[in-house]
């Protein structure tokens, strides 16, 4: 299943052109989703920053996980390259950041928790697409690199600023 949604993906992203026309403007809003090892229901919240090339935006983002025996807080500084679909509103985005964890386990109730920071990178495949009110809605994939989540499947708002 996964390997056919990433094909799927890929082809979307081998399929669209670059279009300089559709600027991609910046925004903020919520994010909700989970993620996969740890296996956690996340939510938190992003901002855009306008265009800081034609078609890239810089896209930092706070995540608080919840599950599996640990609270994550994961601070996330990601780019994302967009594309246009020609005849398509949708907007396919590939990018990558870095990303900060502070995890905090939760041992049991007797023992004292612990606590950790770990870092890693982030390869992102998502689209958004305006909504009727103007503003835009996503859905991300986020695999990670490193000690941090391996999978992160997220849908979010963004509200033009």
């Amino acid at each position: 299943m996964l390997r056919r949604l990433l094909l799927v993906l890929a082809l979307g992203v081998v399929a669209a052109v670059p279009a300089h026309a559709d600027a991609v403007v910046g925004g903020w809003g919520p994010r909700v989703g989970f993620s996969v090892n740890p296996d956690q229901l996340v939510f938190g919240g992003q901002l855009i920053i306008g265009e800081v090339a034609p078609d890239l935006t810089f896209d930092p983002n706070l995540e608080f996980g919840f599950g599996d025996h640990l609270t994550v807080i994961a601070a996330n500084f990601d780019l994302h390259y967009h594309f246009a679909v020609s005849g398509s509103q949708w907007r396919p985005y590939a990018g990558g950041g870095i990303g900060i964890n502070f995890i905090e386990f939760d041992n049991n109730r007797f023992a004292n928790d612990s606590s950790d920071t770990q870092m890693g990178g982030n390869l992102i495949v998502g689209a958004g697409v305006p909504t009727a009110s103007g503003n835009r809605f996503f859905g991300e994939l986020k695999f990670g690199l490193g000690d941090i989540p391996d999978l992160k499947m997220l849908v979010g708002w963004n509200f033009k600023m």
